[in-house]
């Protein structure tokens, strides 16, 4: 077997284990994430997906902070909550517009392949893991589009594990938001007291 598939497997049996404690708000979620994401910055640098790697290495900041977060709330247990549709237009234009720049270097300087594509994968799985950092219910829908997405950009790259873990990570999405939206919809009776 050789060492980019016995990595990329690796990194799907912790990238699965991330996402199913994230489902059940579980804090151990955020070291195996960062385990997950360090050995998928390897694996998406030789598949010179530029903006995937770089999307890893947010991974791994982003996860010390959701770690922070969760941990430093853990007393008054931090609760799944929704946003206002500015806020999401907000992160819809940004995103879009981060997206369109990010494509546009990788394109003009780098031998990248897909370079819009793996930007806008990028851009809006950088905004995705911040919601859920902070547990916003929305997360889990915009994880959704991006998984979605995400299996033809990795099986386009010869990826076919990681495309199957897209597959898994889709339908964990939607687990994912009923999951939250049950955990929010048991918080509402305690703000109406």
């Amino acid at each position: 077997m050789d060492q980019l598939l016995i990595i990329e497997i690796a990194a799907v049996i912790t990238g699965l284990a991330f996402i199913i404690l994230l489902i059940y708000e579980k804090i151990w979620c955020w070291p195996i994430g960062i385990i997950s994401s360090a050995l998928s910055i390897y694996l998406f640098y030789c598949s010179k997906l530029y903006a995937e790697s770089f999307l890893y290495l947010y991974y791994i900041v982003i996860g010390l902070y959701g770690w922070y977060v969760w941990h430093r709330d853990i007393a008054s247990k931090l609760k799944v909550k929704k946003v206002s549709q500015i806020y999401h237009l907000v992160a819809l234009f940004l995103g879009t517009t981060i997206s369109i720049a990010l494509g546009s270097l990788f394109l003009s300087y780098t031998d990248a392949q897909r370079p819009f594509a793996d930007s806008s994968s990028t851009v809006f799985s950088f905004i995705a893991s911040y919601m859920e950092a902070h547990k916003i219910l929305s997360s889990w829908i915009l994880w959704m589009v991006i998984n979605a997405f995400s299996i033809w950009l990795y099986l386009d790259r010869g990826l076919r594990i990681y495309s199957g873990l897209m597959v898994i990570y889709f339908l964990l999405s939607v687990v994912g938001y009923l999951q939250w939206q049950k955990s929010y919809s048991q918080k509402i009776p305690e703000a109406a007291v």
